[in-house]
């Protein structure tokens, strides 16, 4: 195998060690296997191109014209034209097929299904990195730059991976770049080798020099490979150690995540964001089972299952604080608040979670008063979470929850006194940077509420039921200052929107409030325990009450239920905060999924409950719109143009040599100059024998070079008195006082190709058609001219047309 050969193998396995980066992010890994064939098939069109041989530039745009088709071929084919070039009607379904890769990137969380989408953005996004190190290590032979192509491929996926890519993908993904380095490397030294020693052993050959030696020294080049695999070996050792001990940075609140707290008996937990992992979640395709529990309540209804307290709001998002953490008590402390005029009752809870499911905050049903688990788990008294400690996580668990089910009346929640001034002060702040919208708004819906409780069930009431709000989870949970305003004018939304909506309004409405995350109730199953899944996973707000303490409202519509208290006491109740007399709660628990499908984009649901249908509001007059396709005439037009200029790049070599050997043979011709036309028709048989593999010889005279043409095409005797005859009169015109014209040098050439092509292989005779060696000549003229043009712009002595023409003329050595 040659040098760059061996180059091309090692800049695709590089590429798609540090691809495997990418395998955690999906499922299945099946397109791994089409990147691989597309890039092995690419590859092999650049060392096809660079054996031609074709100029750099070149060999990239064929390459770049073979991803392009295989491409077409495996995301288009029904669109393309013949199947395999890409039309307008290919690229609008890459288009297609790129926006959605987009969204779902966005909507999925980790690991995500192979879309068409996502399967195009891998496999592309692949094939791109692929061609760039190809380029990069092979076409220039700069294996060094290669490696920021590979990090930034490696770096993506590292950084979408909840998790990171983890140390076994890495040490994969460097073993590739470090095999490049090591290839590139020994194929400099080989030609170090057979520059200076030489492939023999004759007299001419250096002391000590030769292939595998440094010239005139002896000393074995192996050498400087050894020195080049020590500090690849130690550059790798630093990339592993160093990050090792540096800090980072936590996961997702749903998703895997490690350490959330300091060692030993102390320590501090983390503000976590929900909003993207908890979005990932609810538009997962499949609704994976997270964890399933059994427990002694007879109404699941408000088994909400708790995993954090987002308490702090700084006018962009919720989080929560950075607070103290404690060994976990036997008997954890009474909710703060919680008065013994209020009814109670203990529920025991046994939780199952699921093995993939790994995060280091423990769900719970709120408030818990007793946690039997094993393992490293701290205590927040504030939020009344249990967070791992040194790594520990929700991997696989079971543990047994005691919980209290605290059933106020409304009638408590109206007399509720004031909170303490401190827990007042800590919870109703809100930063300068809201909105104004967002405090007229809450005092608009709360407007003649007598009461705290009031303002909150008119909160609820207005986002749940009348406000014309409607569920949707393929709403981007935004960000700055202005996000819940947007919330509030666009009224689309899934339950972090509603939840931090509702809580920061209550706060400036005087009323303590913060953000709980976790899971609704779930679904029952035949066996008696109850199934928790992706989609069951929720946010809503908790309002604090004197004598009652934390407690939760219900303001995302067709999600969980609205619990007991934030009804009127009587259904002839006149208390303003008292919901709207069309709702009533459902009489027994669901035997369905708790997380229904809600009306989409577009539409808005007529009521609540399972009865609610959804309806499409009447289309507003907005004018006549013209269609449009996403694409302009003009735009396809040059995108077909550029697909052209692409496909006529591979056959650029074989027009150029049919348009010389034209011009060649006419000049020949009996209307030309005969002098001229007799070192044409020479200059086109030599560069007809350069096409059939024989290298032209400038050291050799015109009847030496016709006898080494006839002794390696192996000619008939027929062409090679041709051949002979053509080097006779390029002798007349370059050495006779008086040279003699000779007529017919045309047919005379012509029949030394047609001799040449009967002697060669068929493979030989294939190439010298489609792409000739002696194209070589183009590359030459247009280097030519790039340093004439670089001359020009450096001094003001132009290059002579006499000069130009010499050096887009020479050809290589080659031995007789």
């Amino acid at each position: 195998m040659s040098g760059r050969a061996r180059l091309a193998v090692c800049a695709a396995v590089a590429t798609l060690s540090a691809a495997g980066a990418l395998l955690p992010l999906v499922n299945p890994i099946t397109w791994v296997f089409e990147a691989a064939v597309l890039l092995a098939l690419v590859s092999g069109v650049g060392a096809a191109a660079r054996r031609v041989p074709l100029a750099g530039p070149l060999t990239i745009g064929v390459q770049a014209l073979a991803a392009v088709l295989l491409m077409t071929l495996l995301f288009a084919r029904n669109e393309a034209v013949l199947g395999l070039l890409p039309g307008p009607d290919a690229l609008a379904e890459f288009g297609r097929l790129l926006q959605d890769g987009v969204r779902d990137v966005g909507r999925y969380a980790i690991p995500a299904p192979v879309t068409p989408g996502i399967r195009l953005l891998l496999v592309l996004g692949v094939l791109v990195i692929g061609l760039a190190v190809d380029a990069l290590a092979v076409t220039y032979r700069s294996a060094a730059p290669a490696g920021l192509p590979l990090l930034a491929l490696y770096s993506v996926a590292a950084g979408l991976s909840q998790s990171g890519a983890g140390w076994p993908l890495f040490l994969i993904a460097a073993a590739g770049y470090l095999l490049l380095l090591l290839a590139e490397g020994r194929d400099r030294l080989s030609q170090w080798g057979r520059v200076f020693g030489g492939p023999g052993g004759g007299a001419d050959r250096p002391p000590g020099g030769g292939r595998g030696f440094t010239a005139g020294t002896g000393v074995p080049a192996s050498a400087p490979v050894r020195t080049g695999r020590r500090i690849g070996a130690m550059a790798l050792g630093l990339a592993v150690v160093v990050p090792a001990v540096l800090p980072s940075l936590g996961s997702g609140l749903l998703g895997t995540s490690g350490n959330g707290t300091g060692p030993g008996g102390g320590g501090t937990i983390s503000a976590v964001n929900p909003l993207v992992s908890l979005q990932d979640s609810l538009n997962q395709p499949e609704d994976k089972e997270v964890l399933n529990y059994r427990t002694t309540a007879s109404d699941t209804r408000d088994l909400y299952l708790r995993i954090v307290a987002l308490d702090q709001f700084d006018g962009t998002t919720w989080k929560p604080s950075e607070r103290t953490v404690t060994d976990v008590p036997e008997q954890l402390p009474r909710p703060p608040g919680l008065s013994s005029a209020v009814d109670l009752n203990r529920i025991n809870t046994s939780i199952s979670t699921a093995g993939w499911y790994a995060q280091n905050w423990l769900p719970l049903p709120y408030p818990a008063s007793r946690v039997d688990i094993s393992g490293r788990w701290r205590f927040e008294p504030q939020g009344r979470t249990l967070v791992g400690d040194r790594g520990q996580n929700t991997h696989g668990l079971q543990y047994q929850v005691e919980s209290l089910q605290v059933r106020p009346t409304s009638g408590q929640l109206a007399a509720a006194p004031a909170p303490p001034a401190g827990l007042l002060r800590e919870y109703t702040k809100v930063p300068h940077s809201l909105p104004p919208v967002v405090r007229s708004t809450a005092r608009r819906v709360t407007r003649g509420a007598p009461t705290t409780y009031a303002k909150a069930v008119k909160l609820q009431d207005w986002f749940a039921l009348n406000g014309g709000f409607s569920y949707n989870t393929d709403v981007r949970a935004g960000s700055g200052s202005d996000a819940i305003a947007r919330f509030l004018r666009q009224k689309q939304g899934f339950c972090v929107h509603f939840s931090f909506s509702m809580a920061a309004m209550a706060r400036t409405l005087g009323i303590p409030a913060r953000v709980a995350v976790g899971f609704t109730p779930g679904t029952r199953q035949p066996d008696g325990t109850t199934s928790v899944g992706l989609k069951d996973a929720h946010a809503w707000p908790e309002l604090y009450f004197q004598g009652i303490g934390w407690t939760r409202f219900e303001p995302t519509p067709s999600r969980g239920s609205i619990p007991d208290y934030a009804y009127p006491a009587t259904p002839g109740t006149a208390d303003p905060g008292s919901p709207s007399p069309g709702h009533s709660r459902p009489a027994a628990p669901s035997e369905g999924p708790s997380a229904d499908p809600s009306c989409g984009p577009g539409t808005q649901r007529s009521g609540s409950g399972s009865g609610s249908e959804c309806l499409t509001p009447p289309a507003r007059n907005e004018g006549v719109r013209p269609p449009q396709d996403g694409s302009s005439p003009w735009a396809a037009a040059a995108i077909a143009l550029a697909a052209l200029l692409l496909l006529l790049l591979p056959v650029a070599p074989l027009l150029w040599r049919l348009r010389m050997r034209a011009g060649r043979l006419a000049a020949a011709g009996p209307d030309g100059d005969w002098a001229a036309g007799t070192l044409a028709a020479w200059q086109e048989l030599q560069d007809t024998s350069w096409d059939f593999g024989i290298l032209p010889d400038e050291s050799l005279t015109p009847r030496k070079a016709a006898s080494r043409i006839i002794r390696l095409g192996e000619l008939q005797p027929e062409p090679a008195a041709a051949a002979r005859r053509v080097a006779a009169a390029v002798e007349q015109v370059l050495y006779a006082p008086q040279p003699q014209p000779v007529s017919g040098l045309a047919t005379e050439v012509q029949q030394v190709r047609a001799g040449l092509r009967d002697a060669a292989p068929r493979g030989v005779r294939l190439r010298a058609q489609l792409a000739p060696r002696s194209a070589a000549r183009l590359r030459w003229a247009w280097s030519a001219r790039w340093t004439a043009w670089q001359l020009r712009c450096r001094s003001s002595r132009p290059v002579t047309s006499v000069r130009r023409a010499a050096t887009a003329l020479r050809p290589g050595r080659q031995r007789a």
